[in-house]
């Protein structure tokens, strides 16, 4: 089997490869390519991936490319991840927003629609290259954000060999294993809604329900994602969401924090990969690795215990550590070979996924991208229904599901008009004349892609 990542010079190239080199064997993965069109950024964090995975499973054939074309041609699955117009390009998204006095997040904010003006385009030329050149059977698992967006693109147009995948829902499980000293395999969760936009409605950890209990445990507010909300909120809702819906429940509030910060995530992570990469670009990884691992730990400890603290002023305090040979999470690598697994196996398993609704959450359309837990089986994934949604969340699920649609149609047809629209109904902008503002300065920023729009 023939596995390639597209965007294999990412800085979260290290756990991708150690994820899927300490499954190799177990699942029949016998080529792992990684391609990017940055021959650099190959060179640093492809190679660290590709010594990592050759001291975990020399036996698995590991190929680094620049060649796309070679990269999927014969994959049987593709996992892609990039970062069109690099971390540069997610700050002036970013600021463009806030200078509007909007929130720019990249995948939940405004920001979204700008990256994902540029996602789409270069992930349909790969996409065409996989129609061409991977195996028939060939899926691809998207993690490329905004997730939602992009996945509502590829989908409508035409390519339904592709799944959105995100680490977030299974991150925040094993978070909940993690503070019952549980194996993370005996849990497991029924989660509704969108891309960065999810409710659990049940968690059960060796099969006895424990939500309502995660949900008056006062630890789990300052051991999980949870963090992010209030008690009482969480109590009155009797659900637990999605960490990026703090952004939804407190606007206000991630505004003034992100206006009172001194550098935005965007701004946070492009410092540290910058200062990462040049250490790195030092280093003879074949035959320093350690040392590589030990600049690649400092810095990348540092971008995690940021992680969303200029939005919430709530900082993480763990001491990150990278192990080559502990057993393996997997990520969003981990979600890819869930699929994998459950597919090649012939039996029928469930896991959590973006993909098509097709009634499962009522009032959205049936081929509306939610991400949601799904049976998998030989006829593909097949969402569990949440007929008793709440109907709060599902007005807000609604609201940003049509922006999702109205960009989706931005993207394909190349409309200004639908564009402003899709801003406008956001509820994170929710007006027009700031939509058009934004929307004109994101055209401009993204010249080299929207050039024809109209």
């Amino acid at each position: 089997m023939k596995l390639t990542v597209i965007g294999g010079g990412g800085v979260r190239s290290l756990f991708l490869a150690k994820s899927l080199s300490q499954r190799a064997k177990e699942l029949g993965i016998t080529t792992l390519v990684f391609m990017d069109n940055d021959p650099k950024k190959l060179s640093i964090y492809g190679r660290m991936a590709k010594k990592a995975a050759n001291l975990i499973s020399p036996e698995t054939g590991f190929i680094l490319t620049t060649d796309a074309k070679e990269a999927v041609e014969n994959a049987d699955y593709v996992i892609t991840t990039i970062r069109e117009g690099g971390d540069e390009m997610r700050v002036k998204d970013e600021r463009l927003a806030l200078s509007l006095g909007v929130l720019g997040q990249e995948t939940t904010g405004a920001a979204g629609l700008s990256f994902a003006m540029r996602s789409v385009y270069a992930l349909r030329e790969y996409c065409e290259l996989i129609k061409k050149y991977a195996k028939p059977w060939c899926k691809v698992f998207n993690f490329t954000n905004p997730a939602g967006v992009v996945s509502q693109t590829l989908r409508d147009m035409g390519y339904d060999f592709t799944y959105g995948i995100c680490d977030a829902p299974s991150g925040m499980l094993r978070s909940f294993a993690k503070l019952y000293n549980a194996d993370e395999n005996d849990i497991s969760g029924e989660i509704y809604g969108l891309n960065h936009l999810s409710f659990f409605t049940s968690i059960k950890l060796g099969g006895r329900e424990i939500l309502p209990e995660l949900i008056e445990n006062d630890e789990a507010y300052g051991k999980t994602d949870m963090r992010y909300f209030e008690k009482a909120m969480l109590k009155e809702k009797g659900v637990i969401p999605n960490e990026y819906l703090y952004y939804f429940y407190y606007p206000e509030r991630s505004l003034s924090n992100i206006l009172g910060a001194e550098k935005t995530r965007g701004e946070q992570i492009m410092e540290i990969n910058e200062k990462m990469t040049a250490e790195l670009s030092e280093i003879d990884i074949e035959n320093d690795f350690d040392t590589a691992l030990s600049i690649f730990e400092k810095w990348y400890g540092e971008r995690e215990n940021n992680y969303m603290a200029s939005e919430t002023g709530v900082k993480r305090k763990s001491k990150f550590r990278f192990d080559l040979y502990s057993k393996d999470s997997g990520g969003y690598a981990g979600v890819a070979l869930k699929y994998i697994e459950i597919e090649r196996s012939g039996r029928a398993g469930t896991m959590i996924l973006c993909t098509e609704n097709g009634g499962a959450i009522p009032t959205l359309r049936g081929s509306d991208i939610v991400e949601i837990t799904c049976d998998i089986t030989k006829d593909g994934a097949l969402p569990h229904r949440f007929i008793y949604a709440a109907d709060g969340e599902l007005e807000l699920i609604k609201q940003v599901k049509e922006y999702e649609r109205l960009a989706s149609k931005a993207i394909r047809e190349k409309s200004i008009e639908a564009a402003i629209q899709a801003l406008t109904v956001h509820p994170l902008v929710n007006s027009s004349k700031i939509a058009e503002k934004l929307t004109k300065e994101y055209l401009k920023l993204n010249k080299e892609y929207t050039y024809d729009w109209r």
